[in-house]
């Protein structure tokens, strides 16, 4: 067969599995066509019958990968590419050791390694010439399906990088999700929980164990996700203030925030030592944050029907906007926020009053808010 722009165009998924177009016109073209339409450029070439891929059509042009696949075989020609099969685990030990340890932050490295483990693990049986893009975007498709568009895209991001080093490094000729954009378009979202929300969630999440436990101090403290979900007993004062160190910390400054009696019980009620909110089975902090939010809301609908969306972080972003409706001064809010714009430069430098008693007395008012929305509730 002959494989032109408009052959290529018309090709009909199989049935089942995927079917592999041979181009008479240069030996070892081809294109697979997977079950669900997807089609993938490769070349097979070498005495092994190394399958290398090109790229996806229509993001990757017919001539261009024809292209490509005559650069390779050319290379083959002239004894400048000595191919060999690598193991995706072999590769990765490799990127891990090499570049995400030695080029990246402590926390970037341990972020991108967990999240390609995490996501995707199937690709430990294979070697790299076999990763297609349909592994990747199979991933990125199911975790958009459940809602979780930012998960998609810091996956998508972190598979990325290893696969353009692993081209960097001439591990494979060609990256198969090359020319892809993020699967979710990346934006600022501006979603305020109403009282209602927030006291509904809340009263839930005071029925729902270790899990409910952590949105509540979420929502009492305005801090971030991970942070939270490091926390540490010896974080935790006796004068009522839990203590951030830096390494944990976005703008990676130690942070010390007050609390109020609420907090104090709730946080009575989580382990006495070590992480307060470690992973199950596990001494690593809790993690799976979207099968455990998805089962509070189930609960949620049950006991208030239908529920508009939210997102864990929606809780910071009403923090900041609920001290804000309570009079609390703009610099005390961005202090317990840890915003880095709470001082300006110089300021950082002259001016070293921490603002703890205002701080202490936004979160009691704060505190004092939750309780009148829950005697509501």
């Amino acid at each position: 067969m002959r494989l032109t722009d408009i052959v290529v165009s018309n090709l009909a998924p199989p049935q089942k599995g995927q079917r592999t177009y041979r181009d008479d016109t240069l030996k070892g073209f081809c294109v697979r066509v997977s079950q669900g339409g997807t089609k993938t450029f490769v070349l097979v070439h070498g005495a092994e019958r190394q399958f290398t891929t090109l790229g996806r059509y229509p993001t990757i042009k017919l001539a261009d990968a024809r292209a490509e696949a005559r650069r390779i075989l050319a290379e083959r020609t002239l004894g400048r590419l000595r191919p060999k099969r690598l193991s995706f685990d072999a590769a990765f030990e490799q990127f891990i050791s090499t570049h995400l340890k030695q080029k990246n932050k402590p926390r970037t490295a341990k972020d991108t390694e967990a999240l390609i483990r995490n996501h995707f693990p199937r690709l430990a049986r294979k070697n790299l010439d076999e990763i297609t893009t349909d592994d990747i975007t199979g991933v990125t498709d199911r975790l958009l399906k459940m809602d979780q568009a930012g998960a998609a895209n810091h996956a998508f991001t972190a598979i990325k990088t290893f696969l353009r080093w692993c081209v960097r490094r001439r591990h494979i000729s060609h990256s198969p999700i090359e020319g892809l954009e993020l699967p979710a378009r990346p934006g600022s979202r501006k979603r305020v929980l109403s009282d209602v929300e927030l006291a509904r969630i809340l009263s839930v999440a005071r029925e729902f164990g270790h899990f409910g436990a952590f949105v509540q101090v979420l929502a009492l403290t305005g801090q971030r996700r991970g942070e939270i979900a490091a926390l540490h007993r010896s974080w935790v004062g006796e004068t009522r203030t839990i203590t951030l160190p830096a390494e944990v910390t976005k703008n990676k400054q130690e942070h010390t925030i007050p609390f109020g009696p609420r907090l104090l019980d709730i946080l009575a009620t989580l382990p006495q030592e070590g992480l307060l909110f470690p992973a199950r089975h596990s001494d690593r902090p809790i993690s799976g944050f979207g099968p455990l939010k998805a089962s509070l809301d189930t609960k949620l609908v049950e006991r208030f029907g239908e529920v508009e969306h939210w997102q864990l972080h929606d809780l910071r972003r009403t923090f900041s906007t609920g001290l804000a409706r309570l009079g609390v001064l703009p610099h005390v809010k961005e202090s317990l926020l840890n915003h880095v714009s709470a001082k300006t430069d110089v300021e950082r430098i002259y001016d070293r009053y921490n603002y703890l008693p205002e701080m202490r007395a936004a979160m009691d008012r704060w505190e004092k808010h939750i309780d009148s929305l829950l005697n509501c509730c």
